[in-house]
């Protein structure tokens, strides 16, 4: 691991997982340049998403089996060509089709992370996974932005079309740059999936930081998906242009990863976990205030955003830092169970927030939050007393027969 590969692979991490996130902001060009409803537009973000979450499960565990540098350049190169079908695509139904396929090969930054961790010395993981993550929060935050102001100046076709020419000289720059690796396991493939649901019930540490992720970005997902109801209804009465804006607050997390990993190394995980509960129900209760409205009730939003962006970015690369110790051969699929998990609570905490707000009200969403939290701090305690029982029930030198 050279000093400026970490850069090189979170840069690599940020263009890649921008290929699933900038479509989002396409949904009314699509539909006026295609000529089909909003629905129908918004579906091509849906299944590129969708797809995202099939590769990682479906294609992350093969860092396990195959060499990661010709998987990852190839899968590069699929999204690079995917991306030029859609940019290029007559109908609907074609876009559909080559936004699936972006979704399920743009899932190197998954298996980018393993690899960078298994080429530093175990008192620098914490650090190189916090520079990765930090270039994945990048990204996702800057995606939006590409896709609406380059589609709003030049057409829904121009932010493919240039994601494909990123992504492509991305696939160049990293077949040049990655080291070569052999395959951690010869496993058949269906034995690789079926690792991948063992880990998750033999893995004590796994399931802890799944439960850590699952609850706090279940929350986050909960705060995100009820604000852009909040902020366009009839207390703020804005548009959707204010939530992009609140979004962009995220980008404190962007610079506090790659410190959440020295934390890491120093002091451990478990500590950088509990901090990050703390923040999250924080968070909560600083988000309540943005039921005021106003100028008030939108400094609150701002700033419990803001915290609890930090909360869920650093408390990612505590775990992954946990995870990527338990078993060097078997780390992307540790990080396949893991992520999966994590989307699967993000999904849950979106469909959770909306019935919370159109049912009782933004003060609700705030009150899932720290529910959240509090789960997430429950699974922090449980895991510190295994842990101290653990210790009490391995047999002391003394009591060893000599």
């Amino acid at each position: 691991m050279t000093r400026k590969l970490p850069l090189l692979m979170a840069l690599a991490c940020g263009v890649g997982v921008a290929n699933v996130y900038f479509p989002q902001a396409l949904t009314p060009l699509i539909a006026d340049g295609l000529g089909v409803t909003p629905a129908t537009a918004a579906i091509v973000a849906t299944v590129t998403q969708l797809g995202y979450a099939v590769g990682i499960f479906l294609l992350v565990p093969l860092g396990d089996r195959l060499p990661r540098r010709p998987l990852i350049t190839g899968l590069l190169a699929t999204t690079c060509a995917s991306l030029l079908v859609a940019g290029l695509a007559p109908a609907t139904g074609l876009l559909l089709a080559a936004g699936a396929v972006v979704g399920v090969a743009t899932v190197v930054p998954q298996l980018l992370l393993p690899m960078a961790a298994g080429l530093v010395e175990s008192d620098r993981r914490g650090s190189v996974i916090g520079t990765l993550q930090a270039g994945l929060i990048g990204g996702i935050l800057l995606a939006r932005t590409f896709g609406g102001v380059l589609g709003e100046h030049l057409g829904w076709r121009a932010p493919y079309l240039v994601a494909a020419m990123l992504t492509g000289l991305v696939a160049l720059v990293l077949g040049l740059a990655l080291p070569g690796n052999a395959p951690a396991v010869h496993d058949r493939y269906p034995t690789l999936l079926a690792d991948t649901l063992r880990m998750l019930r033999d893995e004590r540490e796994l399931r802890r930081s799944v439960l850590f992720q699952v609850t706090l970005f279940g929350g986050f997902s909960a705060a995100w998906t009820a604000l852009a109801l909040l902020i366009t209804g009839p207390r703020y009465g804005m548009g959707t242009q204010a939530v992009g804006l609140l979004a962009l607050i995220g980008a404190g997390s962007m610079f506090c990863a790659p410190a959440a990993g020295r934390w890491v190394d120093r002091l451990g995980a478990d500590r950088v976990n509990l901090w990050c509960v703390l923040a999250a129900l924080a968070a909560a209760a600083v988000l309540s205030g943005g039921a005021l409205g106003g100028v008030v009730g939108l400094v609150a939003l701002a700033v419990g955003l803001l915290l609890l962006d930090v909360a869920v970015q650093c408390g990612q690369v505590a775990n992954q830092a946990r995870i990527f110790a338990l078993r060097p051969e078997a780390r992307s699929r540790l990080n396949t169970g893991y992520m999966t998990c994590a989307f699967l609570g993000g999904s849950a905490g979106s469909w959770l927030g909306t019935r919370a707000y159109v049912q009782l009200g933004w003060g609700a969403v705030c009150a899932l939050i720290a529910l959240a939290a509090v789960l997430a701090l429950a699974a922090y305690l449980t895991g510190r007393h295994g842990k101290r029982s653990d210790r009490e029930s391995r047999p002391q030198l003394a009591d060893l027969p000599r």
